[in-house]
């Protein structure tokens, strides 16, 4: 017995809302992991379920590039599912870029939801008005722009490319958002925990 399986033997029992991570053995609140399941089609083998919304047993990771790439080399989805899966080598991209493009749709509908704005000076408006609850940031945004955008306890989401940005507000590029509902501020920023660990830190309060 490997020194994981007998850790997982002696594992605590998991509490309602939590899931182990099939590589690691770390139990976390399931919203902190990602979730695969089996697809139906032996074709498409291992499907990765970024909204938890598919049917099946769910299998997880941690939701970290590493956790995801060690379930892959240590064949540790087979052994769960107790089948020989097909399982994308490059696994951890398609996960990173569904995860982004979850991000991405979220904040489309924040838009049109009217709890978001885009650009620097709709942003810092929002800002000044005390109604900017965090900021959207292009990740290779300017320093110099970002600190003029600063303010008290006001996370910095800051993750998405200038590309993924704009895509969400119908734009080709976009640098600067802001969310101005704290219902959507905190979904955003659950999902933006889940990239960063593809990705890097999750979000900064300034």
């Amino acid at each position: 017995m490997t020194q994981l399986a007998e850790a997982l033997d002696d594992a605590t029992p998991m509490a309602e809302g939590e899931r182990r991570c099939l590589a690691t053995g770390e139990v976390r609140p399931r919203e902190a992991m990602l979730r695969f399941v089996v697809a139906p089609d032996p074709e498409l083998g291992l499907v990765p379920d970024i909204a938890g919304t598919l049917p099946g047993r769910g299998l997880w990771t941690s939701a970290t590039r590493a956790a995801v790439a060690t379930a892959v080399e240590r064949n540790a989805f087979s052994r769960a599912a107790r089948q020989k899966l097909r399982v994308a080598p490059d696994l951890a991209d398609r996960v990173e870029a569904a995860l982004a493009r979850r991000i991405v749709d979220w904040l489309g509908l924040a838009r049109r939801a009217g709890a978001a704005v885009a650009g620097f000076e709709k942003t810092r408006a929002a800002l000044g008005r005390g109604t900017l609850v965090a900021i959207v940031s292009a990740a290779d945004a300017s320093p110099s722009e970002d600190a003029r955008l600063a303010g008290p306890d006001i996370p910095r989401l800051a993750l998405l490319t200038r590309d993924e940005l704009g895509q969400a507000f119908g734009r080709d590029v976009l640098v600067h958002a802001g969310i101005v509902d704290r219902g959507w501020a905190a979904r955003l920023a659950a999902e933006h925990a889940r990239l960063a660990g593809f990705r890097g830190p999750a979000a900064t309060a300034h």
